[in-house]
């Protein structure tokens, strides 16, 4: 499995925050990891659509479930500051738009 797992899944500090991702890509293993329990896309329409090796999305979602507690924990953390950034930063189109509504 090792070897598999250092085929298709990297961990580099100065890509995606160093987060496992898949090899020669940025899409992490969170990404797969989303597109398919919270989007319902099957591991083969994720590989077809961003035109990977079905092995290497399955390699994915393995990493996933064997380091599951640390990636939810980093999505969560990622949501959380994503909101963040949203509250104290509003778009300026969506200003504009309180103010013709009046609110």
């Amino acid at each position: 499995m090792e070897a598999i797992l250092d085929r298709y899944i990297e961990i580099t500090p100065d890509t995606r925050g160093g987060k496992p991702r898949l090899a020669g890509t940025r899409i992490t293993v969170a990404d797969i990891a989303l597109m398919n329990l919270r989007l319902g896309q099957s591991l083969e329409e994720i590989a077809g659509k961003y035109d990977l090796p079905l092995a290497a999305v399955y390699t994915a979602m393995a990493y996933y479930h064997d380091h599951r507690a640390e990636i939810d924990r980093s999505i969560e953390d990622d949501i959380i500051f994503a909101e963040a950034f949203r509250q104290n930063n509003p778009s300026p189109l969506q200003e504009k738009l309180k103010a013709l509504r009046g609110d």
